[in-house]
C-alpha cells in the first residue's frame, strides 16, 4: 500500500485516534505522524507495515479517486 498524506490521514480518521494514539499504536512519536500527514516525510519498512497491517485488520479502505466515491 502506498502511504501518501491522504491515506494516512484518512485512516487515523477512520480508527477515530489521535496523532498520539495512533503513535503509541506504533511505537513512534506524535511528531512523526504529524511527519507524515504533511509530507515532510514517508513511513518506511516497518512502520508501513504496521500501519497496512492496522488498516487490513480495521476493514479500511481508501479510495483516492474522489469522483469515484461520488458515484456510489
Amino acid at each position: 500500500m502506498n502511504w501518501d498524506t491522504e491515506r494516512i490521514r484518512a485512516l487515523r480518521r477512520y480508527l477515530g485516534v489521535t496523532q498520539t494514539e495512533l503513535a503509541d499504536v506504533l511505537g513512534a512519536r506524535q511528531q512523526t505522524i504529524s511527519e507524515w500527514e504533511t509530507g515532510m516525510y514517508k513511513p518506511r519498512g516497518p512502520s508501513a507495515t504496521l500501519l497496512t497491517i492496522i488498516a487490513e485488520r480495521a476493514g479500511f479502505e481508501y479510495r483516492e479517486n474522489r469522483q469515484e466515491q461520488d458515484k456510489e
